[in-house]
């Protein structure tokens, strides 16, 4: 199954030619996830082809305007291109208001249903059948959420010798073990699924801090990240700026990609005073070897840990 992220916007704070603002879309088949909304976000996803009709939920790591202004042009969009699947949105205490607000002063008419969550503590916020997504506290300077979307582990190989040698026929029989559950045989045989699986594999993990300053929380709970996407607003002689905004530089990303044993780390939020990408990269591949610094419609296609 594919799981691909694509940023879609990856400036901080005020857009330039070249970047747009905070939108991270995680697509995992026919569903989509996206972390942060900036300003025009639906015009980057027209450009990525990423569709506006799909089972979608969005993440909202905080209430500053650069994360969270795409939202209503990217509702209004979505209405007047006539979607009707649910669209659930999930964020800090007063995204409500702010679409109430909208709403109530900007003239349109939603053609789908949506399903509001403000989130209160940390901890697991979304538990589907096949994934979680987790919120943490990141340390900015407004409440703001880091995000975590994990597969849940899936059922190990499926060995059809072993099944037809206990006696198990092919079909309905053979999915039920695959799902994990046990079966009956036709002479009366109780086959569990240890018997024809190989070890439970594990899922894809990705990690977005959304804003925040270099925290330990952060360390433990992205901890063996395939993807790490840490914000980089600043270069490491800014440091103390960064520290003061609430931001992060290379440097310290990259200390906290070494620390969770991540495998990949995308630096992301760019201030607008960088429009190369050379002096980031150097300054976090001093610390974390496999850096790249995120760009505007760049996709990231993530294996499963096996492959």
């Amino acid at each position: 199954m594919s799981l691909t992220t694509t940023f879609l916007g990856t400036a901080g704070s005020i857009p330039t030619p070249e970047r747009s603002l905070p939108a991270i879309l995680i697509q995992r088949e026919n569903e989509q996830v996206m972390f942060d909304c900036g300003e025009g976000v639906q015009r980057q996803m027209i450009k990525a082809k990423t569709g506006f009709h799909k089972k979608m939920k969005i993440f909202i790591t905080h209430m500053h305007g650069d994360h969270v202004l795409g939202l209503p042009g990217l509702l209004q969009t979505m209405a007047l291109l006539d979607r009707k699947r649910k669209l659930e949105i999930y964020g800090p205490v007063g995204v409500k208001s702010f679409l109430e607000c909208t709403r109530e002063t900007v003239q349109f008419v939603l053609t789908f249903p949506i399903e509001l969550f403000e989130i209160k503590t940390a901890g697991i916020i979304c538990d589907e059948k096949e994934y979680t997504v987790q919120a943490a506290w990141a340390n900015h300077v407004i409440p703001s959420f880091a995000y975590v979307f994990t597969e849940k582990t899936r059922p190990g190989h499926f060995y059809p010798a072993k099944a037809k040698k206990l006696g198990v026929p092919e079909g309905p029989l053979w999915s039920r073990l695959q799902d994990g559950q046990e079966v009956i045989v036709p002479h009366g045989r109780v086959v569990k699924p240890e018997e024809v699986l190989g070890k439970p594999r594990l899922g894809r993990k990705i990690v977005y801090t959304g804003d925040a300053r270099s925290v330990k929380n952060l360390v433990r709970f992205g901890a063996n990240a395939d993807l790490l996407i840490y914000d980089s607003t600043l270069d490491d002689s800014l440091a103390d700026k960064a520290e003061e905004d609430g931001h992060s530089t290379p440097s310290q990303a990259a200390r906290a990609a070494r620390k969770m044993g991540a495998k990949l780390l995308v630096l992301t939020h760019i201030s607008a005073r960088y429009p190369e990408n050379d002096l980031l990269l150097k300054q976090a591949q001093r610390i974390f070897k496999n850096t790249i610094v995120a760009e505007d419609f760049m996709k990231i296609e993530i294996p499963f840990p096996e492959d």
